[in-house]
């Protein structure tokens, strides 16, 4: 490796498919950057990085981050469910489930 470049991956996601595109560039690159060199907005023709959420190695990272040698990159796709309300929802089926077990005779 020569002494100014570094090597990175960015990857994405979706139900059915993964990729992860490696991408090596100089020293300095941004994960916008990489993301734009690695090709993979021309696979999944969907992201839009205006308002995709960008992580490096699972931790939430801004576009304008510095990459070092060896980082991943990864685009994440948008929710599905609101969390919360996910969780209200799982919260009240949990107890409907309650109510019902309590209101069920059991035999003796």
């Amino acid at each position: 490796m020569e002494n100014n470049l570094i090597h990175v991956e960015v990857a994405h996601a979706l139900e059915g498919r993964q990729l992860i595109m490696p991408v090596e560039a100089q020293q300095g690159i941004t994960a916008a950057e990489a993301i734009e060199q690695s090709g993979i907005l021309q696979e999944f023709t969907d992201i839009d990085l205006g308002k995709s959420r960008l992580g490096i190695f699972g931790k939430v990272s801004k576009a304008d981050a510095v990459l070092q040698d060896g980082d991943r990159v990864e685009i994440y796709r948008p929710l599905i469910a609101d969390p919360k309300e996910a969780r209200k929802k799982r919260a009240a089926e949990g107890k409907a489930l309650k109510n019902r077990a309590r209101k069920t005779p059991t035999k003796a």
